[in-house]
């Protein structure tokens, strides 16, 4: 199961898409906190989807406890999307179990977890001079690549 990871999303709409993304595909969800809205039933409803009874979700209070629980996990394979990377995504080795990490939606990824994991970080191609894709359509691209990688498990 591939784990999508948000830190601090700050979109409601974003995080329903991705939500629905993972439902899907069936990817565990995990939504690192602060959070730029509450997930009450209205934000819920406002984000339209109606997939979030079919997607684990779990909630980490910051980054640190995030981190500092997962860490043992990473050796499944840990990327950072960033457009700071040199490395694309379309590069990397993604196996069952991977966590693809997505910052916030403003200011994308904290430099300094950028810099600790500077290994693990990956960026989608895009033309030089504009800054970024939507977040819930990286999410999507990474998370679709990360699949074909590991031949499209349970999926028809």
């Amino acid at each position: 199961m591939l784990n999508i990871v948000l830190i601090e999303p700050e979109i409601p709409q974003n995080t329903g898409n991705i939500a629905r993304t993972c439902a899907c595909i069936g990817a565990r969800l995990h939504l690192v906190e602060p959070m730029g809205f509450r997930l009450s039933q209205r934000n819920l409803a406002r984000a339209g989807c109606d997939y979030w009874d079919e997607v684990e979700i779990v909630r980490w209070a910051c980054v640190e406890e995030f981190f500092d629980k997962k860490a043992d996990e990473f050796a499944n394979g840990l990327h950072l999307f960033t457009g700071h990377a040199e490395r694309s995504y379309a590069d990397a080795h993604y196996s069952d179990g991977a966590f693809l990490l997505f910052g916030r939606e403003s200011s994308g990824i904290d430099p300094e977890i950028l810099h600790q994991y500077a290994d693990n970080c990956v960026r989608i191609p895009m033309r030089d001079g504009l800054r970024s894709l939507n977040l819930s359509n990286a999410v999507a691209i990474a998370a679709y690549e990360a699949l074909r990688q590991i031949g499209f498990p349970n999926l028809a």
